[in-house]
C-alpha cells in the first residue's frame, strides 16, 4: 500500500476484498468512518488501520478494559493460582 491520507470507496473495497456497495453500506451504518467531499466519500488512513486491526478505537479499548476488569473481578484468585504454576 502506498502512503495516502485518504482512500476512496473503490480503493478501500479493493484493499478489503469486498464490493463498493458493501463499503458504502458500512459507511452509512457507521461501521466505517468517512468524510463526504462533494459527492464522494473519503476514508481516512487511520480508519483503514483500525479496520485492519492495527489500531483500536476508544470504544474497542473500553470494551476490552471492561472485559478484563470483569474477568479479574470474577476469577482473580484463580488467575493468581494459575500464574504460580
Amino acid at each position: 500500500m502506498e502512503n495516502k491520507d485518504f482512500y476512496t470507496i473503490s480503493e478501500l473495497a479493493g484493499i478489503l476484498g469486498i464490493s463498493r456497495v458493501a463499503v458504502f453500506k458500512k459507511i452509512k451504518s457507521g461501521q466505517i468512518q468517512a468524510i463526504k467531499i462533494g459527492s464522494i466519500f473519503a476514508i481516512p488512513k487511520k480508519e483503514l488501520e483500525s479496520i485492519l486491526g492495527k489500531t483500536l478505537s476508544k470504544e474497542q479499548k473500553k470494551v476490552i478494559d471492561e472485559g478484563v476488569r470483569k474477568t479479574v473481578k470474577e476469577y482473580g484468585q484463580t488467575l493468581k493460582l494459575l500464574g504460580q504454576e
